[in-house]
């Protein structure tokens, strides 16, 4: 099969979505989460993990690998997927997020990250903090997961009073 019989160019009435990935690095009994910028469009002064957009010439793996160690500069290992999801803002294209853990055996990381500001923050802390919307819910079912876990998948939504809407599927 060629690249034009994939079907790739067929997109009227289609889902569109954008590729992203978001990655949690654990140290011991710490997270390393990202405070958002400021002058961020998306989630300002809010915690995340790390991650961003999937490239052309990238598969998943590589590309949270690659946004781990471009905002980090963590050479990580024990990366494993965690969950899928195709997230629905409203919009004409949605994104498709996956979402990864991983090891670090050293808490050394860059200090100069143009997203925002990186924290190492102990398992118990987390939800003490301005965390992105979803991420109350997520990281417990994140950090509990045993190795040999299969991915969930989620779909995340947004009812008539913007409130988010989370359905998982275990995998």
């Amino acid at each position: 099969m060629g690249a034009e019989e994939q079907g790739a160019d067929f997109t009227s009435d289609r889902w569109l979505t954008l590729p992203r990935t978001l990655c949690f690095v654990i140290n011991g009994d710490d997270v390393l989460l990202m405070k958002r910028a400021a002058h961020r469009r998306v989630f300002p002064n809010q915690y995340n993990g790390l991650g961003g957009h999937i490239e052309r010439d990238e598969d998943p793996y590589s590309a949270a690998l690659r946004e781990i160690e471009e905002e980090s500069g963590l050479q990580v290992h024990s990366l494993r997927l965690r969950g899928i999801h195709n997230i629905d803002a409203g919009g004409e294209t949605g994104i498709i997020l996956f979402v990864y853990t991983a090891l670090s055996d050293t808490r050394v990381i860059s200090e100069d990250c143009a997203e925002g500001k990186l924290e190492w923050i102990a398992k118990e802390r987390i939800q003490d903090l301005d965390l992105v919307e979803d991420l109350p819910a997520l990281l417990p079912r994140l950090l509990e997961m045993d190795d040999d876990q299969p991915p969930y998948h989620a779909h995340v939504s947004y009812d008539a009073c913007d409130k988010i809407v989370l359905r998982i599927r275990d995998g």
